[in-house]
């Protein structure tokens, strides 16, 4: 995706609560915005690409202060807090464990983000509230298709916290006979997930866990390492969890492959694009978006 004039101030917020968790003193965080602004002067501009553009901005912040993961504290908090609504969870898929009811719990937990959110958020409450929502755009008979279809998938996970709801469209995928190999960061940018937090959230469990081999927001083509970038391309099947890979998928030429994207609509122009609101669900197969 490109930028946009809204994605400005949310460059902004996300450094400033990325520099709020680093360090108390005032005087070396105006120094570290400072140099933000002048990042941003010269990348933000019309055509830039918003993931490319805030994966600079971030990797700065961590450069500046030292500091190489500054949501590290946060995201175990988020794995523990996903965890505390297992027991929710089961009730549900005691009465329904479809593949649609599944989707629809691992989209909850694209709520758990920092990067779209501020770090005051009331998480609890939105995941609660969402269990009760449906899917605003809900395309599971193209998802069920795909699965059917094909031996393998390569399954793009956000953030930690979310992973946790994950585990649930996982152990469901396997059911299918399928075989995962899952995506996570190689080193840490905002909450996005590591290596550590997929193990910890005993995704190992159902997939074959590889590293893209970069730090961006979302997906950026052209910084995966040369062994994910094999993987990458050689997929057919594509589950993408999240804005920050969906923002990136939309600007690469996928019509080889069944991609398919799941989220929550956290930012205002992801939702204008694809044509809903804030806080909707959705799943949706890319074909679905005429870009």
């Amino acid at each position: 995706m490109k930028v946009n004039y809204e994605c400005g101030p949310c460059f902004l917020r996300q450094s400033k609560d990325a520099l709020d968790v680093i360090t108390n003193d005032e005087d070396f965080k105006l120094d570290i915005i400072s140099e933000v602004f002048k990042l941003l002067a010269k990348e933000y501009k019309r055509g830039a690409n918003s993931n490319w553009t805030g994966s600079k901005v971030h990797r700065l912040i961590k450069e500046l202060t030292g500091c190489e993961d500054p949501y590290k504290l946060q995201k175990k908090q988020s794995n523990e807090m996903a965890l505390s609504f297992m027991d929710d969870v089961e009730n549900i898929l005691k009465k329904d464990d479809s593949l649609e009811t599944c989707v629809k719990i691992a989209i909850v937990g694209n709520i758990i983000d920092f990067g779209a959110y501020g770090l005051d958020t009331d998480f609890e409450s939105l995941i609660k509230e969402s269990l009760k929502k449906d899917l605003k755009i809900n395309q599971t008979d193209l998802l069920e298709e795909a699965l059917n279809k094909h031996d393998d998938v390569l399954y793009l996970v956000d953030n930690a916290g979310e992973i946790v709801f994950d585990r649930i469209l996982l152990w469901k995928i396997k059911s299918y006979g399928m075989n995962i190999t899952l995506a996570v960061k190689e080193k840490p940018i905002v909450n996005d997930a590591c290596m550590e937090d997929a193990l910890s959230a005993g995704l190992d469990e159902y997939a074959d866990i590889v590293s893209t081999g970069e730090d961006t927001v979302g997906v950026v083509y052209h910084e995966f390492s040369d062994d994910f970038r094999e993987i990458f391309d050689d997929a057919d099947f594509i589950i993408s969890k999240g804005l920050g890979n969906f923002e990136g998928l939309t600007e690469l030429d996928l019509k080889d492959k069944d991609v398919f994207y799941l989220a929550c609509a956290k930012c205002p122009v992801s939702a204008n694009l694809i044509g809903i609101n804030l806080g909707d669900m959705f799943l949706l197969k890319s074909d679905y978006l005429k870009l």
